[in-house]
């Protein structure tokens, strides 16, 4: 360990994160992106532009290189990521659309409500994403302040398949509980969102702040502002990644220029992996295999970074197991706030960002998708996946231009192991050569089969709630 690691530790030892939390509360700003893949920035690998704001707050920060989603779709993942629970176990899946009947259970607690418990002013701009109807939108479940959109912004009348699939009604642009208009350029988000939370910032600095900055880009339609049109070298998804990496920098910038940046946690994630099949309008997994909508690791695995100045040390690389249903047990720790008394899954990250040694706090996670199917479970090292349908990417080439390709049902038909040690991309099934892994992770799944059940092997669990639904609210 060198000596630079060695005062840091020492400082967190000394004051101890929740005796600094009694002092001067932490503020925390959660950046969720929208299908952002792992090979999306360019320190992570990215062609045609540049993310020199994100890449700064990387080297400033940690890295986690085995960060998953709850789910890898984007309503259920941000159910998760809001609750510290898999989405199942609250009864959320999927992505809800307009007029949905079910979104979060008011009785569940969110991060803005558990860090309201101790005085956080808290505000989320941008996706939400938990249900439509009024119990379950923003203002009613923990925040102060929202502005955006109720679910993902191709929901709308120009989607490329309306008509044909789809026929979705206008698409409605809220503040607070108000709608304030419909199918709004939105060209404008990023710049709005980011200016909104600079703002937020600003007449907060005197008090604990909790923002979820939950950017509708880069999900399509792709659109950016007229900053940043035609600067990259791989089109408007080069230009949209550009002006998100300038929207962080305006973040970290008002944090630096009001002296917040030692008071701050700023976390960038993204609900999911990119949706392959928009072709050059989609981002990159970085070589994971498949994409969102399935639970390879190209739909689970996502970007995270962490940068807490003079509490995390700088340049420092996490290859540890966490998930973003993580952070929510994380931010309590931090502040100090008294966990959900309903039952939860996610694991405090504290030492792995005090950088603890031997901290391991996540031991496994189980990859549910659908309505209830356990498809595939990990200790960190080894993953073992279970038989079941899924949607691959491979089979057709990509759409382009806005245009989605085609997409091709298949079914795993038997139990396959991966070493992601040796093998991240998920090509090589060696569950032959260990059996007793096999076993091992066997007992994890049984044993949340046994908790929540499982519709692929009919197992029934009994530690489900129920969903918020419409019915019981009108």
């Amino acid at each position: 360990m060198n000596r630079n690691k060695l005062l840091v530790l020492g400082a967190l030892s000394a004051v101890g994160v929740n005796n600094y939390a009694a002092e001067k509360p932490t503020n925390i700003i959660l950046i969720n992106l929208d299908d952002v893949g792992y090979g999306d920035f360019s320190f992570n690998g990215a062609f045609g532009y540049e993310t020199p704001n994100i890449d700064h707050m990387a080297s400033q920060g940690m890295r986690f290189t085995h960060f998953l989603a709850a789910q890898p779709i984007s309503g259920a993942s941000r159910a998760g990521l809001l609750t510290g629970c898999y989405p199942n176990r609250i009864g959320f899946s999927g992505a809800p659309g307009p007029d949905s009947d079910y979104g979060i259970n008011p009785e569940e607690m969110t991060i803005g409500e558990l860090l309201k418990q101790k005085k956080y002013n808290t505000a989320i701009y941008g996706k939400w994403h938990l249900g439509d109807a009024k119990p379950f939108m923003p203002l009613q479940n923990g925040f102060d302040e929202y502005y955006g959109l109720p679910y993902s912004n191709d929901m709308w009348p120009y989607h490329p398949w309306q008509g044909d699939v789809f026929n979705f009604p206008d698409l409605p642009t809220f503040e607070g509980n108000t709608i304030v208009g419909y199918n709004t350029d939105q060209t404008k988000f990023t710049t709005d969102y980011t200016d909104r939370t600079v703002n937020f910032i600003k007449k907060n600095k005197d008090k604990p702040f909790f923002i979820y900055l939950a950017h509708s880009m880069p999900h399509v339609p792709l659109a950016v502002s007229d900053k940043f049109k035609g600067k990259s070298q791989q089109g408007l998804f080069g230009d949209v990644m550009m002006e998100i990496d300038w929207s962080v920098g305006q973040v970290l910038k008002a944090l630096r220029e009001l002296g917040l940046e030692e008071n701050t946690l700023v976390i960038l994630t993204s609900d999911n992996g990119p949706w392959a099949n928009y072709g050059n309008h989609a981002g990159s997994t970085g070589g994971l295999r498949e994409a969102k909508a399935t639970t390879f690791d190209g739909g689970n695995r996502i970007p995270c970074i962490m940068y807490w100045k003079g509490q995390i040390e700088p340049g420092t690389t996490c290859n540890k197991l966490a998930s973003n249903i993580d952070l929510l047990p994380t931010f309590a720790e931090i502040a100090d706030a008294p966990l959900p008394k309903r039952k939860i899954d996610g694991v405090s990250l504290l030492p792995l960002m005090k950088s603890e040694e031997g901290a391991n706090p996540r031991k496994s996670f189980v990859y549910y998708f659908r309505r209830n199917d356990l498809e595939a479970v990990t200790d960190g090292m080894f993953k073992l996946v279970f038989p079941h349908p899924y949607t691959t990417y491979t089979e057709y080439v990509p759409g382009n231009d806005g245009q989605p390709g085609k997409l091709l049902e298949t079914e795993l038909k038997k139990s396959e192991l991966y070493d992601l040690r040796r093998d991240p991309g998920e090509r090589y099934n060696v569950l032959s050569q260990y059996p007793e892994k096999v076993l091992e992770l066997t007992q994890i799944a049984n044993e949340m089969r046994s908790d929540l059940g499982d519709n692929l092997t009919k197992a029934e669990g009994t530690g489900r709630r129920k969903a918020g639904l419409t019915k019981d609210f009108k």
